[in-house]
């Protein structure tokens, strides 16, 4: 079970402060913003209302009706002044006021936030609150809501953005797992804590995927396409381009020629998915080598998304004719392995961030990226602030790290142009021993197996 313990913390001292306080929580779909809250309310005094997605009249009729029931009073006009007068705590507490998806009044009707303000300067009721507005719409709360609020936007206190949860939260969600099925469960599903909620820590992988993802009647089972069209439009479009890039079509160029779109198209639609958190553009890691470097590529960032269109999005056809077993066994087995590369870089990566943060490396990290040479890649790249760096590269998949990939990630610094403190060289299997050997007569070489993640 994932619980946000941190965003949590925040909220609990935020409540403790005194005075009113005027809060922004938001997160994408499967943030699990709701559960948070009911950890967060538990022995207070509060007030939750749910805007639905519906007209100024209507949002109001609900809001006034819910009050009505719940404190038995009438209201006589049933504005929003009126509404947050009679909400009250009953006695000294704070009270905690929870608008959710409060971007469906917000964007329409002004006079909303107006009467936040009004509440949270006391010109409504005297007693101390704490508001929170929440939103679940990464795109619009980013991009919009600034516009829409305008100057008053600076009332807020306080803006808690719930991200994905970091792989080590993932593997204390999971204790029965192999850190080797913790990275396979990140690769798959991300830190998403609605999909980690539903993931069994009991069950295989392959159990998982065919019971959540490849069983039409699967929690996850859509949930990619679901996901994207929950905040954008135009979805042939937009699934479109996911699928040239699942087929490892990463630049511009080779998205204008598989997809036939425009690349000025392409760049627009790619800001959106960006926006939304569903794909990326990682450009190189700053050094030295810029002319040997590549310009930067397009990813897919969600990691479902990305699975379900590596995997099942070419082949969907073959869900509704085979079994979730056989479809696994055909379409995903044979190259879950390769796919799963990119996320075991990820997760060495928040390694080395977590080495740095308690003193553990011979730098202090303020800037990792990945070095995308037209030859050669370094998986990762650490940096100070005086621009001392430490590098690593990562292994999943084949049997043995050989003494080769040493010398072809000594070939990338010279053309990357960088010196390195330590280097580092992660395996999810075993070293060769000639790898073994340099390790044990160069201190600056680190190998750092399974065992050590």
């Amino acid at each position: 079970m994932v619980i946000r313990s941190q965003e949590l913390k925040k909220l609990e001292g935020i409540y403790n402060k005194s005075g009113n306080n005027l809060v922004l929580m938001y997160g994408a779909r499967g943030c699990q913003k709701e559960q948070l809250l009911q950890l967060f309310i538990r022995e207070k005094k509060f007030f939750y209302f749910r805007c639905p997605n519906s007209s100024v009249e209507e949002i109001n009729r609900e809001l006034k009706r819910q009050l009505e029931q719940e404190h038995d009073i009438t209201l006589s006009i049933g504005d929003y002044d009126e509404c947050f007068n009679r909400v009250k705590s009953g006695d000294s507490s704070k009270l905690v006021l929870i608008i959710d998806e409060f971007q469906n009044i917000a964007k329409k009707d002004k006079s909303f936030y107006e009467s936040i303000l009004k509440l949270k300067a006391h010109r409504l009721y005297p007693g101390p609150v704490m508001i929170i507005l929440c939103n679940s719409g990464l795109s619009w709360t980013d991009r919009e809501m600034d516009e829409v609020l305008g100057d008053d936007i600076t009332a807020i206190d306080y803006k808690i953005r719930l991200e994905d949860v970091n792989f080590i939260d993932l593997v204390r969600a999971f204790p029965n797992y192999s850190v080797a099925q913790c990275i396979q469960t990140y690769g798959i599903i991300g830190g998403v804590p609605e999909y980690l909620n539903r993931w069994n820590g009991k069950k295989s992988i392959k159990e998982n995927i065919c019971n959540n993802i490849l069983n039409p009647n699967g929690y996850l089972f859509n949930e990619a396409e679901a996901y994207i069209s929950s905040e954008l439009r135009e979805l042939s479009v937009y699934e479109t381009i996911l699928s040239s890039l699942a087929r490892g079509n990463e630049k511009l160029n080779d998205l204008f020629i598989d997809t036939g779109y425009s690349r000025a198209k392409i760049s627009v639609y790619m800001k959106n998915l960006a926006a939304f958190d569903v794909a990326d553009k990682i450009v190189s890691f700053e050094t030295g080598g810029w002319s040997n470097a590549k310009k930067g590529i397009y990813r897919i960032k969600h990691n479902l998304v990305n699975f379900w269109f590596t995997f099942v999005y070419p082949n969907q056809s073959k869900l509704f004719t085979m079994t979730p077993e056989e479809f696994y066994d055909r379409y995903v087995a044979k190259n879950l392995q390769e796919y799963l590369q990119r996320y075991f870089v990820n997760v060495c990566q928040e390694y080395l961030e977590l080495l740095s943060g308690i003193n553990k490396l011979p730098i202090k990290i303020v800037k990792t990226g990945i070095w995308l040479g037209k030859q050669g890649t370094i998986d990762i790249v650490g940096q100070d602030n005086v621009r001392e760096n430490v590098v690593g590269i990562c292994n999943w998949k084949d049997s043995k790290m050989r003494y080769e990939a040493y010398e072809k990630l000594q070939e990338s610094m010279k053309q990357a142009r960088i010196t390195a403190k330590n280097i580092y060289m992660f395996s999810a299997t075993e070293f060769d021993d000639k790898l073994k050997a340099l390790a044990e007569e160069d201190d600056s070489l680190i190998l750092i197996d399974m065992k050590e993640l």
